[in-house]
């Protein structure tokens, strides 16, 4: 590895390089210098750098919120406020959110990659960046989950990750907002290894007789479909209405009839656990 002023540079053997370079580092004071610093295309805020370290890209500024208190999680009676700067490894171990929700953020983040990343990794890079294999997005889809943006307001989880992913987009992730409405919720995924990114991840709450059903890796971002039980519908059948309400696609980690398969069998197997009945096998 090469340090340099103007940025990192990672070679290879062979000739395969994978730069990174910024020629300017700014630790912002306020939220208004971050804002008015991100409506240039040139610049870019920087949370842990887990995966931007290993691209080719190039930036003129790059923007430090670390200085702004944006690191904690916050409870109150009717809601957490986690900060954008907060790491996956605080969502793993925060005992308010775990007892709130069964354990399903120390689940979603456990297998990503290890301790030293998720100490490193931040909520808000997760999050903004809409990744399609993101276990925190999906998790947080099943869940009455806000984004709080800087010029942009508060808006719902499921509005924002439907947005385009676009370098037009230059507001700030200040905070993500999840109401305590008396949901539980259970989250799985299949991998093909231990640490790698999910072949599909579902998550599942309950709210009374409404059950909300947020599908990621599939292999696009997750989304998030709601179904009701009226009675007169088995577990399966609701898994089955659940998960067909998605489409699926096909990659080097598997096929889309593959993960489609999947979502019914895991849906239907997280709503067994919410309701307390034995998993079955299939």
């Amino acid at each position: 590895f090469v340090l340099r002023a103007a940025g990192m540079k990672v070679s290879y053997k062979r000739g395969v390089k994978r730069v990174f370079r910024a020629e300017d580092y700014v630790k912002v004071e306020d939220l208004d210098e971050a804002y008015e610093l991100c409506q240039k295309r040139s610049s870019l805020i920087v949370g842990g750098m887990a995966w931007l370290k290993m691209s080719s890209v190039t930036k003129r500024v790059i923007i430090d919120l670390s200085g702004l208190g944006l690191d904690t999680i916050e409870e109150t009676d009717r809601e957490f406020r986690i900060g954008c700067m907060c790491t996956l490894r605080q969502l793993e171990t925060h005992p308010g959110l775990n007892q709130y929700f069964n354990g399903i953020f120390k689940e979603c983040t456990r297998h990503i990659v290890g301790v030293q990343l998720r100490n490193v990794a931040t909520v808000g890079g997760s999050i903004y960046a809409r990744f399609g294999f993101s276990d925190v997005l999906t998790c947080m889809m099943a869940l009455d989950s806000y984004v709080e943006l800087h010029h942009g307001g508060v808006i719902p989880m499921a509005e924002f990750a439907a947005r385009p992913v676009s370098r037009d987009d230059r507001d700030v992730l200040v905070r993500i907002i999840i109401r305590k409405d008396g949901r539980k919720a259970a989250y799985t995924t299949q991998r093909n290894s231990q640490t790698d990114f999910p072949l599909i991840a579902c998550c599942v709450s309950r709210l009374g007789d409404h059950w909300y059903v947020a599908v990621g890796a599939r292999p696009g971002k997750a989304k998030v479909t709601q179904v009701t039980d009226d009675g007169n519908e088995s577990l399966a059948d609701l898994a089955r209405e659940a998960a067909d309400a998605f489409n699926y696609g096909s990659n080097n980690r598997g096929s889309g009839e593959y993960r489609h398969q999947l979502a019914r069998v895991y849906v239907r197997r997280l709503m067994e656990r919410l309701t307390g009945r034995s998993v079955s096998k299939a």
